[in-house]
């Protein structure tokens, strides 16, 4: 009889460590290898792809999309994945390099599940999974990413003891042994770039705007393909009236020159110098996906994520209005009170979300909004599959800039009438060491009678915006770090850096 004695030579992952709130990340190989990817490649066919298939009805088989960015750990990673998938008799389509707003593009163009490989803006150590069910739509910790985890663990656990065939993974879906009977699926490839952009030019039209210098950074990141193809001629599209200036197109992920985090001041400074050094009109940062996407003016001061969300924010309402329609808009709680003071004021209903892209995605699809935007620099459309994309965020900006004779810093300077912090970070070492810090803030702020409204909504946030002296901050975890994320803002600049620092003397004890 067969013993079935655990392996010391084979380790025991803990996915815990590296399943997010809305994606995977880890580093490599250590936290995230070909084993780990094999067995969320069987996960996420038994959780997602499977029960969503319509083959039996349709006579067609399940399908799902896999795409990586730049990093040297992609493609390991990807084979592995799809290896798990084909193992479950699942068709794979591989479209390679891409954006992760690329990949929800083929999601929703294919209308089948996907799997972006990217650890967006951080290091080179790191890779990760972002997936998505048919349509581009959402799966985080409340929609399929826990269980997809617990049947890798479960898999892993098996192997790990040994066990295997109908004695190993024992799917979510179905019978081992019935899904061992499955023919492979096949794996094909396939170029989705030229959708992508063809797609996303017919949503804004930039044809007829004035011309324009228009400096991008790329990070090394994926804009380095994509930029190319949707603001240039590389797709075989027809050149716009841009003069782009490339800085760090070559795609590498080492990201030899910065961090591919716009998030980060200090990887603004290349691109800022470059627009002032090229008097251009408006320069561009991408992280490290390519789907988020940063705006400088023409004087090289960066404009506010918020801002650029009330302005996209306005011009989508606007066209819902001249269509007839009542629009909505999504905004993360940490997004500056004029985004929902000005939206409002346009006509539109506007709908207050937490943090993170699969939340605010499912708050798109449950009430049909026409956009939605995140102070992180994720901001979404209806249009596109109600996904994230900065790459059409970016079309909006530079048709609203070239629409008109004033310059950026003109056009933006009523969106940005308050005084913020920004996104300001403590390392925790522990949740209980962020609750009794959160927990200091609420004694000082909130116990006793101080005027203000409190809210759980994703951490915490504390209000006084009802009365003067006007602020506001939220206090939460971050779904990627283990971090405490402050953001404050207020409508006096001397009483945002009062709020500022006291909270972050409680958080820092």
């Amino acid at each position: 009889m067969r013993s079935h004695v655990p392996s010391t030579s084979r380790p025991v992952h803990d996915l815990g460590e590296i399943v997010k709130a809305y994606d995977i990340r880890g580093t490599v190989p250590d936290q995230l290898d070909p084993e780990v990817c094999r067995a969320l490649g069987v996960a996420f066919a038994d959780v997602v792809v499977l029960p969503g298939a319509d083959g039996a009805l349709s006579g067609v088989r399940p399908r799902a999309v896999v795409g990586h960015d730049m990093r040297d750990s992609g493609p390991a990673l990807v084979d592995a994945f799809t290896q798990g998938l084909v193992s479950r008799g699942v068709d794979v389509v591989l479209v390679g390099l891409c954006s992760t707003d690329g990949l929800y593009h083929a999601s929703g163009d294919l209308d089948v599940p996907g799997a972006m490989f990217t650890a967006s803006h951080n290091p080179a150590r790191y890779n990760g999974i972002k997936f998505c069910r048919a349509g581009a739509r959402p799966v985080g910790a409340d929609s399929g990413l826990v269980q997809v985890r617990e049947a890798a663990a479960r898999l892993l656990a098996r192997e790990v003891a040994g066990l295997t065939g109908a004695e190993g993974a024992g799917g979510a879906h179905g019978d081992t042994a019935t899904r061992d009977a499955v023919p492979p699926g096949a794996v094909v490839e396939r170029d989705t770039l030229t959708g992508y952009a063809r797609l996303l030019r017919s949503l804004v039209d930039v044809s007829d705007v004035r011309p324009l210098k228009v400096v991008v950074d790329a990070g090394n990141g994926m804009a380095g393909l994509t930029v190319p193809a949707v603001l240039g001629t590389d797709a075989g599209l027809p050149a716009l009236p841009l003069e782009v200036v490339p800085l760090y197109f070559e795609l590498d992920g080492t990201f030899p020159n910065h961090e591919a985090n716009p998030l980060d001041p200090r990887n603004l400074v290349d691109l800022q110098a470059a627009v002032v050094e090229h008097q251009a009109d408006i320069g561009l940062a991408f992280d490290g996906d390519a789907d988020r996407c940063f705006v400088v003016d023409e004087q090289g001061r960066a404009v506010s994520p918020s801002a650029v969300t009330a302005l996209v924010g306005l011009r989508e309402v606007a066209r819902e209005r001249s269509a007839g329609r009542t629009p909505t808009v999504i905004h993360n709680l940490i997004t500056s009170q004029v985004v929902p003071e000005l939206l409002g004021a346009a006509g539109a209903r506007v709908v207050r979300s937490r943090v993170g892209h699969s939340f605010i995605k499912a708050q798109m699809a449950e009430h049909g909004a026409v956009f939605g935007g995140e102070h992180s620099a994720h901001y979404y459309f209806r249009d596109f599959f109600f996904a994230d994309t900065g790459m059409l965020a970016a079309l909006h900006v530079i048709a609203a800039l070239g629409e008109q004779d004033a310059p950026l810093s003109a056009l933006v300077a009523e969106l940005a009438p308050y005084a913020a912090s920004g996104e300001i970070n403590t390392p925790v070492t522990s949740s209980a060491a962020a609750d009794d810090a959160v927990a200091r803030v609420v004694d000082a702020w909130v116990t006793g009678d101080h005027g203000v409204t409190l809210d759980h909504l994703d951490g915490l946030t504390v209000s006084h915006w009802s009365v003067e002296p006007r602020w506001w901050f939220s206090l939460r975890s971050s779904n990627t770090e283990p971090l405490l994320r402050l953001n404050v803002e207020a409508a006096d600049p001397v009483v945002m850096a009062e709020v500022r620092d006291t909270v972050l003397a409680l958080v820092r004890g």
